[in-house]
């Protein structure tokens, strides 16, 4: 728990002048339920409350910040801001923290990438970020990994909140709104401007009070056991490296579209030319050149600049003076062997399910009775499916099933997938009975 006393109740007692001795009765709000509206609705925040501080930059700051950390106590709200859609890297450009005593603080990790002085004194303090998963892995370039962490958007949809964006929850359980309006900016902006550094102070201001409510409502549903669970998976995942993807430029957006081969391979030139402009940029790739454009060329294969000009998305001036960088990956796709051309990968896993009926009827019964127990299991504890098991996970289960088809078997199959063990309590039962597949109808 905080040590700070929770920010709707200060901000009510400010309004009303309660004695702060003899506070109301706080309990967090079951879930859909919109703020109480004896406290006159939602009230916007537009400030920190102790003002918005300036990026921590130099190492004498930094150190100062360190200090103040280690006098704090409780928990940290942490948060991150990248530069996704403007920038190649997915680094952070902004950290964010808030601890009781210790209040606030903005880093900028450009000048300051190493930030491991400051994972040493809140290292083992609990961590509290809104969406984890989206910040882990930067967090973790600057240094900064937790070992226990609370994940306020993850909390929320176990607890069965419909809406679970930062700005929705704090609103629905504090009573407070919040402005994202530059949830999409470029935060490599330098200098960063004085509103930018106000929201994302705000980004961290609530996530304690956010924490506490969502921690009570999670013990009134009996839901901490499993949200631990889910929890400790998050510092696990976060702690390993990013996974590469096979063949990323098959993910260009379009591609379906493209026949043959040989117009696949001038994606593949044309997607790998763009990533090595973007990451010398460090420009997100589609700045560089468009998904579009790409598609347009592999299709039409131009060989001279004009042609290739009259493309869509070959318009712009800084793509143009590219063109030959464009037309020279074209070639280059154009001269190789045909045993160098992409061949249709080999797909590891069950195939799409609108595929099953066709492929295997036998295996298309037992998915649609295994998913017919997940949704209601997961409606029964007001939870939303994928969170009560990865939906890959069940298809894998009812491809191939364990040979001997027993709760046991069921288990340890889904412990294999990575299911957590409170997942796994809920589901194995029924799961087990819904893979046994019906005697076959004997003809009257």
């Amino acid at each position: 728990m905080t040590d700070e006393p929770p920010l709707r109740r200060r901000a009510a007692e400010s309004r009303t002048g309660i004695d702060s001795h003899h506070p109301p009765s706080a309990q967090p709000e079951p879930a859909g339920a919109g703020p109480d509206p004896s406290d006159g609705g939602p009230v916007p925040l537009t400030a920190p409350r102790e003002g918005t501080p300036q990026p921590v930059a130099t190492p004498d700051e930094l150190a100062e910040v360190v200090a103040r950390f280690a006098a704090g106590s409780g928990p940290v709200a942490l948060d991150a801001e990248r530069a996704s859609g403007y920038r190649y890297s997915q680094r952070a450009y902004l950290v964010q923290l808030r601890r009781a005593g210790a209040g606030t603080v903005l880093i900028d990790p450009l000048p300051l990438p190493d930030l491991t002085a400051l994972d040493e004194v809140i290292g083992e303090a609990e961590w509290v970020l809104h969406a984890a998963s989206q910040d882990l892995a930067c967090l973790a370039e600057v240094g900064l990994r937790p070992r226990r962490l609370f994940d306020t958007e993850l909390a929320a949809r176990l607890a069965g909140f419909e809406r679970v964006g930062l700005a929705a929850l704090t609103e629905q359980l504090l009573g407070f709104t919040l402005e994202k309006h530059h949830s999409a900016a470029d935060w490599s902006t330098r200098p960063l401007p004085e509103s930018w550094l106000t929201y994302a102070a705000l980004d961290v201001e609530l996530l304690t009070d956010l924490r506490d409510a969502l921690d009570e409502e999670l013990t009134r549903q009996g839901k901490s056991a499993w949200a631990a669970e889910e929890f400790a998976a998050l510092v696990r995942a976060g702690a390993r490296p990013p996974r590469v993807r096979a063949e990323p430029w098959r993910r260009t957006s379009g591609i379906h579209r493209v026949r043959g081969a040989r117009a696949q391979a001038r994606v593949r030139s044309m997607w790998y030319a763009r990533d090595q402009v973007a990451a010398r940029r460090d420009a997100a790739p589609g700045r560089v050149l468009p998904d579009s454009a790409i598609i347009a060329a592999a299709e039409l294969d131009p060989k001279d600049e004009k042609t290739l000009l009259t493309l869509p998305g070959f318009g712009g001036r800084s793509v143009r003076r590219l063109a030959r960088t464009w037309l020279a990956a074209l070639d280059d796709a154009r001269q190789l062997p045909d045993d160098a051309l992409p061949v249709t990968p080999v797909v590891e896993g069950p195939p799409p399910p609108h595929r099953w009926a066709e492929r295997d009827p036998v295996a298309a019964g037992r998915l649609a009775r295994c998913r017919e127990v997940v949704l209601r299991v997961s409606g029964e504890h007001g939870l939303p499916a994928e969170n009560l098991i990865a939906p890959d996970s069940v298809r894998r289960l009812a491809w191939v099933p364990p040979e001997e088809i027993t709760e046991e078997s069921v288990r340890e199959t889904l412990r294999g997938f990575g299911a957590r063990e409170w997942q796994i309590g809920l589901l194995v039962s029924d799961l087990a009975t819904a893979l046994t597949d019906p005697p076959p109808a004997t003809p009257e």
